[in-house]
């Protein structure tokens, strides 16, 4: 055996795995909003499923991919368990397509001369030069992203001639000799060479491309190959079970067990059928004769297409089955647990989807915030130790929310390249930080109600009818800030900066009145200071909705990012229509509701 060759063999296989990887990493990113949006088709029609499965799986040639996308949705409550067995099923078949794009090697020079073209010798420089030329030379939207799938299908392909190349040197090797007759006489080793290859590899296309590049030495039969075959879809799937598994909650384990089970099925399929057909003489013609990358491409196919057909009208059953085998383990408290569970690292290769699981568990977030407001605001009238419980408990789920979130957006960010989804990217770490300071001050509001509980006082008639209108325009301002981020509105965003101008002026005036009652003894000194502190947050409240609606017009307009001094600082010196006529109106709509 030359040490050279088993090298040449390496290297053409380290080349087939990266342009497999950088195929369909491109042709993930390239699509990751249509990938998301087809996997959301998904119904109860198990059928409709099962070709979904098949699209996206053929699409981005990788059935690991699918599955653990499909445990992310899972996981999100995109779809249900059972929406997501249809796409298992349709994952498994859609892998095949690999398989018969490498039986391309099969072409020789006796082929139907246009034919030639689809050779990988032709296809390998040819698919490389169009890759080179979108990333290099020509440019359009997304011309990256084609580039790297064209390059990563000619690396892929270059990777088999080198397997090829290396393999053919190896034809006369008695390890390999001895290797190909083990096969032959044991189903048993087979099926355990295939399953380790395909989990060490974490790739059922990479295995059975691999078998079909020692296709070209002649050894291997169809009694040879048949169990490696039904191994290869067991090492794969223990694979994508464990890496659906990571960090996730028990419906989205659930996923990886279903596949398991599924391709669990397959082998009893397999060995029964090929058994029952082999004892019958059915297979006589092709048992003992040797078999080539066409004739595994077709016979994989074959396998995981029958098996699933056959296994159809049984296989929501195994939605049942998972879970028996991964029990649901109880909580304490379960409130947003969906909206935690939807950040999931699964999401990382497709980025709409995971920006649209941050978009919802920030806006979760912001409403927890807005609640806890309200109920500080409660406190100060009527104190009571459960809705003070509640706040707390609220405030510790907003806590975690801005932790997970932000650790979310650190590990996606390493992931994306697009312009599009970094504005995203910097608005979100902007506004998890806003929102935490919301729920922080509402968490003040509360202490100035514990303080008037201790000291066993209260403001005065006066005082909290002022308050109210103050109130009042907060919930506006909130209002807007709440819109002009869930829906980028650019009216709602302008208009949050004149209602904060309104905010302060009305804070100014209630610490001159106050003053006034003081002086007059209507207040008691010793609700001074709890009266002036809770100013201080409300007008806080005012600020940070004026940096949400900033952050919603730095996406509109991404100039605003290096202007925004200058751009709130033209808009207090009255140079701006839209802003004066909301000021002046909310000014006198708020001030004229006031105790004089």
């Amino acid at each position: 055996m030359d040490v050279f060759s088993i090298i040449g063999l390496l290297g053409g296989l380290a080349m087939f795995l990266y342009g497999m990887r950088m195929m369909s990493s491109a042709l993930k990113e390239s699509s990751s909003g249509a990938l998301k949006k087809i996997m959301e088709k998904a119904t109860n029609n198990i059928f409709k499923a099962f070709l979904l499965g098949l699209l996206v799986t053929a699409l981005i040639q990788s059935s690991t991919a699918t599955i653990v996308l499909t445990s992310g949705l899972v996981a999100a409550g995109i779809i249900s368990l059972r929406q997501s067995i249809g796409i298992i099923v349709g994952a498994n078949v859609g892998t095949t397509v690999t398989g018969q794009i490498i039986r391309l090697l099969d072409l020789n020079d006796s082929s139907v001369s246009w034919l030639q073209v689809f050779k990988p010798s032709t296809l390998a420089p040819v698919a490389l030069i169009i890759g080179v030329a979108l990333i290099m030379f020509i440019h359009f939207r997304k011309s990256d992203q084609i580039g790297g799938i064209a390059v990563g299908f000619g690396i892929l392909f270059s990777g088999l001639l080198n397997m090829t190349s290396a393999v053919n040197s190896l034809t006369e090797s008695p390890v390999f000799l001895s290797l190909f007759a083990n096969l032959d006489k044991s189903p048993v080793i087979g099926y355990l060479s295939g399953a380790g290859v395909a989990f060490v590899l974490q790739s059922s296309s990479a295995a059975v491309g691999i078998l079909q590049t020692f296709s070209t030495t002649g050894q291997l039969t169809f009694r040879g190959i048949y169990a490696v075959l039904v191994g290869i879809y067991l090492g794969d799937c223990v694979t994508t079970a464990i890496v659906c598994s990571i960090g996730a909650k028990a419906d989205a384990k659930r996923v990886g067990i279903i596949n398991i089970l599924f391709n669990l099925g397959k082998t009893v399929l397999v060995f029964a059928a090929v058994s029952i057909l082999h004892a019958a003489g059915a297979l006589d013609s092709i048992w003992s004769q040797p078999i080539f990358s066409g004739g595994i491409a077709n016979t994989n196919t074959i396998f995981n297409l029958g098996c699933a057909l056959l296994l159809f009208p049984v296989v929501l059953q195994l939605e049942k089955l998972s879970k028996y085998i991964v029990r649901d383990r109880s909580r304490k408290d379960e409130k947003y647990a969906d909206k935690l569970a939807a950040l999931n690292t699964q999401f990382y290769s497709t980025p709409a989807i995971a920006f649209n699981s941050c978009y919802d568990a920030l806006l979760t977030m912001f409403d927890a915030s807005r609640a806890n407001i309200d109920r500080g605001y409660a406190l100060l009238t009527e104190f009571s130790e459960k809705q003070l419980e509640e706040l707390n408990e609220e405030e510790d789920r907003i806590d975690l929310f801005a932790d997970r979130i932000s650790n979310y957006l650190v590990g996606l960010s390493s992931t994306v390249k697009s312009g599009y989804h970094t504005g995203i990217l910097n608005e979100y770490y902007r506004i998890i930080s806003e929102f935490e300071r919301l729920g922080d001050h509402a968490v003040n509001i509360s202490e100035a109600g514990q303080a008037l509980r201790d000291e066993e006082v209260s403001f005065s008639d006066s005082a909290l009818k002022e308050l109210n209108v103050l109130k009042s325009l907060i919930d506006r301002i909130l209002d807007l800030a709440r819109v002009s981020f869930e829906k980028r509105d650019e009216s709602s965003a302008r208009s949050i900066e004149p209602l904060e101008e309104v905010v302060d002026d009305m804070v100014n005036a209630l610490r001159d009145h106050h003053l006034k009652r003081l002086s007059t003894g209507e207040c008691s000194v010793v609700v001074d200071n709890i009266f002036l502190n809770l100013l201080s947050d409300i007008e806080r409240i005012s600020d940070i909705c004026s940096n949400i609606g900033m952050c919603a017009l730095a996406r509109i307009h991404p100039e605003l990012v290096e202007q925004e001094h200058s751009y709130i600082s033209s808009l207090h010196q009255g140079r701006d229509d839209n802003f004066n006529h909301i000021y002046d109106e909310a000014h006198k709509q708020y001030f004229d509701q006031l105790v004089l």
